[in-house]
């Protein structure tokens, strides 16, 4: 089963800053993580410890997973950003998308 784990330290255009997306096997994973401070504000700080404040879960062959993950992401972030992380996992899992 494959898995792949991304994170992405977005600072202010992110409400909390940080978005992690697990994909294990089919199951796609996006988490809304609040910035560490004590860990710094840079990018580049040690956000290991980030608390997770929010949480969404898709499956590939879900006719409507990128529709979905996108307006949740957009919750989170700018469509900008949104886009990027969804070109990501579509890198990683191929969308099983049936038809009629």
């Amino acid at each position: 089963m494959a898995k792949a784990t991304k994170t992405w330290k977005i600072g202010e255009a992110c409400r909390g800053g940080i978005i992690t997306v697990e994909i294990t096997g089919k199951i796609i994973t996006v988490i809304g993580k609040e910035w560490d401070t004590s860990a710094g504000y840079s990018r580049g700080s040690n956000q290991s410890n980030a608390k997770e404040w929010t949480r969404g879960t898709g499956q590939a062959n879900d006719a409507n997973v990128e529709t979905k993950l996108f307006m949740f992401l957009t919750e989170l972030t700018t469509a900008y950003y949104a886009s990027q992380i969804i070109d990501w996992i579509k890198s990683k899992v191929k969308f099983e998308v049936t038809s009629w």
